[in-house]
């Protein structure tokens, strides 16, 4: 018995070329049986083809309208802001407060209730209202991208480069 890393294989094996007569072996009908609409040349039938039977394709019911595949931006209020006791407010304090479900996704600030605070907020985004009351409490606002999430290997590389420095 041929042993698996004994197989001659070649990485280049010429096509099988069919209906060159009987001693080819693929001779005659060449593999395709012998009548029919699948036995002929010229034009194939589709993929979703079931022999003139009504398509699974035409039978299923379909689902009209559009479905986005952007995610959402996670809704911030600005009056949750005044519980911010640092200076700055990112993707990562909100993540630490508990505001939004993932540091990694678009961040909106709309307004809702009153800014009391000057706070330097670095998000994706905000209304112009709550940019307007966010300067007006005497912070800043600046538009940011949104922080790409690390592989886990990339992290522990990071770690390990701060904890020599």
């Amino acid at each position: 018995m041929t042993k698996y890393n004994e197989l001659l294989v070649e990485a280049n094996k010429d096509k099988k070329r069919v209906g060159r007569g009987i001693a080819a072996g693929q001779g005659k009908t060449a593999g395709r049986g012998t009548k029919g609409q699948k036995s002929r040349t010229g034009k194939k039938l589709r993929a979703t083809f079931q022999g003139g039977q009504r398509g699974i394709v035409l039978s299923v019911p379909k689902a009209r309208g559009f479905k986005s595949l952007r995610t959402p931006a996670q809704v911030v209020y600005l009056d949750t802001l005044n519980t911010f006791e640092g200076a700055t407010v990112d993707n990562a304090t909100l993540f630490e407060q508990g505001y939004i479900s993932t540091p990694f996704h678009t961040v909106k600030i709309i307004t809702r209730g009153e800014l009391t605070k000057g706070l330097d907020v670095k998000v994706a985004g905000a209304s112009k209202s709550s940019q307007e009351a966010i300067k007006k409490a005497g912070g800043s606002f600046v538009k940011t991208a949104v922080p790409l999430k690390q592989s886990a290997k990339k992290a522990e590389a990071a770690e390990a480069t701060e904890a020599k420095k």
